[in-house]
């Protein structure tokens, strides 16, 4: 009898617990339905680089608004170009208790232990736009194919001046420049120029005159146009005293303005001394000006609108344990593993064009840029 009743609490004690737990809406995964449900209205952590860029505070806008319009709470920073302010910024989220972060790294190789903090306390991480090197713990990067932005820069240069369709021969005199040294992103822009330009430089159609033409030569730290214009008139007075520069490989819109700005100092943009073709990326407010104004001739869209929904699906994703839509499994290798990533298509805007893509597709309105 003691037995059979003992039995009988066994079972009832069971069933007790078996209802609680239903109650709680427990599910075999381990988690509650509550539990599932709380990813929404959590807070998503934003690291964006700087305010001193048009481009970086339109991205943060864009992610923050598209987070919110998921349901999610957000904190957005800017580390203003200072590796120490952006971990520090970094380590705050995480100890605030964010959900996710989404990431744009200042310094590529700087946040290894700041986001082992993060894996430790399980929130998942989004390197954005700038691929963050050397750690196991981003989850997804998010950005686009940037080898493309390179190739249509140079591909821009070569039809420019007339070389791929043999109606000039050359040669001609170009000077290259590169992003920030610690940007990932940096030698994939490089890269993809540099092999549009190989057989114009190999048959010497394109003449590097100043020789700097390896990429640890030719970078500027911080993307900053001021660095930027001091190398271009350092080049303007030692190799150009009695030649001129036919082309300008430029990176970056704000790169592009300093450059331009040397170039004007030198009597460029004259009436016997034509500016040369330069080109840029990002689209950015004063470039556009530039553009239709004819002295930069070129930029590179990337519509960063559809990076922060890119970076807002995988967050989600992440948060509600569901795989984000990828494209690209093989091309980033962080050197601690390849972080899976979504790539969008940038696109080649001129004078020719800039109506079309920025104005009609409402990235900028026309009143931006008269």
């Amino acid at each position: 009898m003691r037995n059979r009743r003992a039995a009988l609490a066994v079972i009832a004690s069971a069933a007790s617990l078996a209802l609680t737990l239903s109650a709680c809406g427990q599910n075999s995964e381990g988690g509650s339905k509550d539990e599932k449900k709380s990813a929404k209205g959590s807070t998503v952590g934003i690291a964006m680089p700087t305010k001193s860029s048009e481009r970086w505070i339109a991205d943060g806008a864009n992610v923050e608004k598209d987070l919110k319009a998921a349901g999610y709470k957000t904190k957005l920073v800017y580390g203003e170009d200072d590796p120490d302010t952006q971990v520090s910024q970094i380590e705050n989220m995480i100890t605030q208790g964010v959900s996710a972060l989404i990431i744009a790294a200042i310094d590529n190789k700087s946040l290894d232990n700041v986001l082992q903090q993060a894996a430790d306390a399980k929130i998942p991480v989004i390197s954005y736009d700038r691929l963050i090197l050397g750690t196991k713990n981003v989850d997804y990067y998010a950005s686009f194919d940037n080898e493309k932005v390179g190739e249509l820069q140079a591909t821009y240069i070569v039809d420019k001046l007339g070389l791929k369709d043999g109606s000039k021969k050359g040669p001609f005199n170009i000077e290259l420049f590169a992003g920030s040294n610690d940007d990932n992103n940096t030698k994939y822009f490089f890269n993809g120029a540099m092999k549009v330009f190989k057989p114009y430089l190999d048959d010497k159609k394109l003449v590097v005159k100043s020789g700097q033409s390896a990429l640890n030569q030719v970078t500027t730290l911080r993307w900053d146009g001021g660095t930027a214009q001091k190398r271009m008139d350092d080049l303007l007075t030692s190799t150009y005293s009695k030649a001129r520069v036919d082309a300008v490989l430029s990176p970056y819109d704000g790169i592009s303005i300093g450059i331009l700005s040397a170039l004007k100092s030198d009597d460029y943009g004259s009436k016997s001394k034509p500016l040369p073709v330069v080109t840029g990326q990002d689209a950015e407010v004063a470039s556009v000006k530039s553009i239709i104004a004819g002295e930069q001739t070129q930029t590179v869209y990337k519509d960063i609108r559809k990076l922060a929904e890119v970076a807002t699906n995988m967050v989600d994703s992440a948060l509600n344990d569901k795989k984000p839509e990828i494209n690209d499994t093989k091309s980033y290798d962080n050197g601690d593993k390849v972080v899976p990533a979504y790539l969008l298509q940038p696109v080649s805007v001129d004078k020719s064009n800039y109506k079309q893509e920025l104005i009609d597709s409402g990235y900028l309105k026309a009143s931006d840029v008269q």
